[in-house]
């Protein structure tokens, strides 16, 4: 962090991440607030953004201490982004004086925050000189302690007792950046070669993965823009062998992949050939990258702006093989590469989100052929995105049955292909799978 450009002062840096902050607050994903961001800013911003993410309840906390009430939003914003990156020595960016002394410059020169300048300075000033107490006195707050919304972390608590504090302290760690090796053009052993003559270090993780010891720029991979590699967690991995697992190999079968943006699951499932893909998504413009993601690969399918929920207005009426429906859902298991999420869910989102899921496998279920399998996922550790809503399905659908299936991925625990635990103990996202197979009566 201490090693961006000297042009671009720290203040400036400081006021874009707070403007990113709040939108945060007002609803807008992190994502779309960076890309708003001037692209000479967006680098630091985001690391500083991710930070504050993963501080956000402490820094609340911390603030509702030193004001009786908060500021306007614009300073508010400013404000907590500064308690979050200040509140601790241990990872803190930049030095606590020097963070104090640019939040402050940033705040005089901001004409929505000048009138707040001084406000800010001196709560920011008393934090410093009383830091430990007001720590100490936020301790006891769950919020300020796991730094997630407090029904999340009640929700965590409940649905996963025996792992919700691993969990939890786990989505506030960096993510490793796992790539996925394209076997139609090498191999993880001779790809971990080409690594290593670039001084690139890394290890295996399962069959098709490779985990980098310290992440790198896309373009230092040899052979990315050639589709040699991909980008893809070690759980979101196992989405197509699991779909395809036992079935026919001689046999060209027909997938679909329903809400398939941004693609990388649509490519694994090529990759491993024998397939005929079509990959669905409501979003036209996530559509786009589908089809950017196959040209780096050197990989077709019949890409759809369609809905899924809706089969009757693109469904040519040809059962499919095997269906891959990676449902929209809260997300909550890919906290750690997405830190803005915990801020933006809702309670509310939750049993939302669910009829969403319930909705999607009634409709594409009938897809399926007889001997045929839907395999649905979710990126959620949310019991009622997982468990139940499969136990929900079985018991309305007398014609599917649960094949063996990996259930609820816990990063606390090691992932398992074949049976054996793979090498990376805990290091993958939060993941739900369930393999469905339809009787063929």
């Amino acid at each position: 962090m201490q090693q961006h450009k000297e042009q671009i002062p720290l203040w400036r840096q400081l006021q874009a991440t707070a403007q990113v902050n709040q939108a945060v607050r007002e609803g807008q994903s992190g994502s779309a607030a960076v890309e708003a961001i001037a692209i000479h800013l967006r680098p630091g911003v985001q690391a500083l953004a991710f930070h504050a993410w993963r501080n956000l309840g402490r820094a609340e906390a911390l603030r509702t201490l030193l004001a009786k009430r908060p500021p306007p939003a614009a300073a508010d914003a400013l404000l907590c982004l500064a308690l979050a990156l200040v509140w601790q020595d241990a990872g803190a960016p930049y030095d606590a004086f020097t963070l104090v002394n640019q939040c402050v410059e940033a705040a005089k020169r901001n004409p929505v925050t000048q009138a707040q300048a001084n406000f800010i300075n001196a709560c920011l000033r008393r934090f410093l000189r009383e830091r430990d107490a007001l720590v100490a006195a936020t301790d006891a707050d769950p919020v300020a302690r796991w730094n997630h919304p407090l029904w999340w972390i009640q929700r965590l608590k409940k649905d996963h007792p025996g792992h919700w504090q691993t969990l939890l302290d786990s989505a506030n760690q960096q993510a490793p950046m796992v790539l996925r090796v394209n076997r139609l053009q090498t191999s993880v052993a001779d790809y971990l070669v080409q690594l290593a003559d670039c001084g690139i270090e890394a290890s295996a993780i399962g069959t098709t993965g490779i985990a980098l010891d310290k992440a790198v720029p896309v373009q230092l991979l040899p052979g990315f823009a050639s589709g040699r590699v991909s980008v893809q967690d070690a759980a979101a991995q196992m989405a197509a062998p699991l779909l395809l697992r036992d079935l026919p190999p001689q046999k060209m079968r027909r997938v679909l992949d329903a809400c398939a943006a941004p693609g990388g699951k649509t490519g694994h499932l090529l990759e491993m050939g024998c397939v005929q893909v079509t990959a669905l998504d409501v979003d036209a413009r996530r559509c786009e990258r589908i089809a950017q993601n196959l040209a780096r690969l050197g990989l077709q399918a019949q890409v759809l702006a369609a809905d899924a929920a809706r089969p009757d207005l693109w469904w040519d009426g040809q059962l499919f093989d095997a269906i891959l429906l990676d449902a929209p859902c809260t997300a909550s298991g890919i906290v750690r590469r997405h830190p803005d999420v915990r801020w933006l869910r809702r309670e509310s989102d939750i049993a939302q989100l669910a009829a969403l899921q319930h909705k999607l496998l009634q409709a594409l279920w009938p897809l399926v052929a007889p001997g045929g399998r839907l395999l649905y996922c979710t990126c959620s550790l949310f019991l009622s995105e997982g468990t139940a809503q499969v136990q929900t399905f079985l018991a309305h659908n007398t014609d599917a049955t649960l094949l063996p299936s990996p259930g609820h991925l816990i990063p606390a625990n090691p992932l398992k292909t074949d049976g054996v635990p793979d090498n990376r103990k805990g290091d993958h996202d939060g993941f739900f799978y369930a393999l469905l197979e339809k009787q063929d009566r």
